[in-house]
């Protein structure tokens, strides 16, 4: 795993080295044990290595054996000793052990249509220096990050955004449009940036830059357009999903360093472990898992059953509201743009922890995504019977809401009842997301100062216009499928996999996902809606299908987030901070806000009328993201 980085200069000046090396040494946590760089006139690029495979010979920039052709890679290709094999077969030589050789040799005989061929997850990018070309991709879920900023007269990319911030032809401004869709989101989905003039490429694209301009295309997408039930014998599918996740664990446990696995105690999670234990002895799987003192958000007993059962070498920790706030400023140290999914700060504490034992863990990042996981799938067909309640019903109904008290218990059913009603208003296509975002336009519209460029965005458009545009693409029209294609273009992409891969780079860990496999996620793909989730059963057939490898007490427990007792901690140990980061004056005097309406929200969290942890959560991230990097 590691940082790249790339500048090309499009009026043909030369690149300065020195401006190169101090982009490139802004990522040396996503690798920190070697770097190097390549510079030929306009071209220049940039890696920091974090050692997993090949640990003497797999240095980048990697040459081709002509010189042609130069590479920096970040990530791992999972099939690249199937390819290698290939290859070899059609008289290609080898001089090293590793994927990042084989990526190149693939590219230089089968050009662009490489990437049809890798099972990874991968940012990458080559430069041909007789056609004065570049090509690079992200992998097809998107665990990799590729930002890129283009002007008239260069253009560059980085697997981090600070490192834009040392070119010194770069001025850091605020994308208003962008911090609409943060609090829509509460991250920034692709292809916006925080930065004004940054893109990311999005998921399953590649990009192609010459003489002639710059190209993107998506050469992959989600391939849901299930078959019939009837095409499928649910026995053999269980038994297919096994094999298939089976392998797809094997193949992650290639390294040439120590090897964990994060272990929650959720289905997904232990699914893992155990199949991890299909080839490795128990006492070589070395598990980790996050402890919290607050019991409605502790999961330690179900992560002991599972290290129990399969005799791992188990290591865990706890979280407590100290610890928590001595991470902090790390945390928004290492958020290049606000991210507002609070779920961070113990993926960030977990992977600090793990850490210290190895270099890789695998995760179960994915399954929820592919498998229907989460309760908002069984919400929109409650939606949709509230939606044809008579409107006197629908007011008793809300004004009945409005009676339970705030909690700051996580996921309480009072905090889950009041966000359902407010989605349910919204059209289906857009429910879901209504439902995981912070603050919506018309909450935006009051939060906003009105002399905020922001404001002119908000009149214009609507942060979820981006919904409706991405999920035009989707190829099946079933509504069960339409939500899965929206949780795994948008919340998957732009939540899950970035805090996880931020999270861990910043340890200085490599994450590995089996669920997120290519052949698995397209297997899954074909099957109809009704075995994912049946009557009020998540994952219907992979819990099926787990059941001789699973105790059925955590196959069949009750699903529990990754979250922590933020709502509490505003009240409590975050109070002083909350208070001081959004004061009044400082809003008014920075211009982006109106003070009286976060006022607002603060004075109604704090005296328990609302739980507004989510849009203050979103507020302090952002102003924490603002104070490192624009003032």
């Amino acid at each position: 795993m590691c940082g790249i980085t790339g500048i090309i200069h499009k009026n043909n000046e030369p690149v300065d080295l020195l401006v190169l090396q101090s982009m490139t040494r802004r990522l040396a946590h996503r690798g920190p044990d070697e770097e190097g760089y390549f510079v030929e006139q306009r071209a220049g690029l940039g890696h920091r290595r974090l050692s997993i495979i090949d640990l003497s010979s797999g240095q980048q920039p990697m040459y081709s054996d002509d010189s042609r052709y130069v590479i920096v890679f970040n990530g791992e290709i999972y099939n690249f000793l199937d390819i290698r094999q290939r290859l070899e077969k059609q008289g290609v030589v080898f001089k090293t052990r590793s994927d990042t050789e084989v990526l190149l040799k693939l590219y230089i005989h089968e050009g662009e249509g490489c990437v049809a061929e890798l099972n990874g997850m991968f940012a990458f990018a080559i430069w041909d220096k007789k056609e004065q070309k570049l090509f690079a991709a992200r992998d097809r879920m998107g665990k990799k990050p590729f930002y890129y900023w283009s002007t008239p007269t260069l253009f560059a990319f980085a697997s981090e955004c600070k490192a834009f911030l040392k070119h010194p032809g770069f001025s850091p401004r605020l994308d208003a449009e962008a911090l609409s869709h943060f609090f829509q989101y509460e991250y920034v989905p692709a292809p916006f940036s925080i930065f004004h003039g940054v893109k990311k490429l999005a998921a399953g694209h590649c990009l192609v830059l010459d003489q002639k301009g710059l190209i993107i295309r998506r050469y992959w997408d989600i391939p849901l357009n299930p078959l019939r039930a009837s095409d499928f014998d649910p026995e053999e599918v269980k038994t297919r999903l096994i094999d298939l996740l089976d392998r797809a664990v094997d193949s992650r446990l290639v390294s040439d360093v120590p090897l964990g696995v994060f272990l929650s105690g959720g289905i997904d999670s232990s699914t893992i472990v155990a199949l991890m234990a299909r080839h490795r002895s128990g006492k070589d799987i070395k598990t980790f898992s996050i402890n919290f003192d607050e019991p409605s958000f502790d999961e330690s007993a179900y992560s002991s059953l599972i290290a129990k059962r399969f005799s791992t070498d188990h290591h865990q920790q706890t979280l407590t509201p100290h610890k928590m706030i001595d991470i902090l400023p790390d945390v928004a140290g290492f958020l290049d743009e606000p991210f507002a999914d609070y779920s961070i700060i113990p993926t960030y504490l977990l992977s600090q922890f793990t850490r210290q034992l190895v270099t890789v863990a695998l995760g179960g990042d994915g399954s929820d995504e592919l498998f229907c996981g989460y309760p908002t799938f069984f919400a929109g067909g409650l939606a949709d019977y509230y939606h044809l309640t008579p409107g006197f019903a629908k007011k008793m109904i809300q004004r009945l809401a409005s009676f339970f008290p705030a909690s700051d218990c996580d996921m309480s059913f009072e905090f889950k009842l009041k966000q359902f009603l407010y989605g349910a208003g919204f059209p289906p296509v857009l429910r879901n997301q209504v439902w995981l975002g912070a603050l919506h336009r018309a909450e935006q519209q009051k939060i906003f100062s009105p002399s905020f460029e922001g404001q002119t965005f908000l009149r214009d458009g609507d942060p979820l216009e981006l919904v409706s545009q991405v999920m035009e693409s989707c190829p099946s029209k079933n509504p069960g499928d339409r939500m899965l294609y929206f949780y795994q273009k948008f919340y998957l992409e732009g939540d899950i996999l970035v805090k996880t891969d931020r999270a861990s780079m910043a340890a200085s860990l490599e994450v590995r996902a089996p669920f997120l496999d290519k052949d698995f996620v397209e297997y899954v793909s074909t099957l109809p809606y009704q075995f994912k989730a049946r009557g009020k059963t998540t994952k219907y057939l992979l819990k099926k299908a787990l059941e001789p490898v699973l105790p059925r007490e955590i196959i069949y427990r009750k699903k529990k987030g990754f979250g922590i007792p933020i709502a509490i901690w505003l009240k409590n140990e975050l109070r002083p901070s909350l208070q001081a980061t959004l004061h009044h004056n400082k809003l008014k005097k920075d211009g982006i806000f109106n003070p009286v309406a976060v006022d607002c929200l603060i004075a109604e969290h704090l005296s328990g009328k609302k739980n507004n942890r989510k849009p203050l959560f979103a507020l302090l991230m952002f102003q924490w993201w603002k104070e490192r990097f624009l003032n």
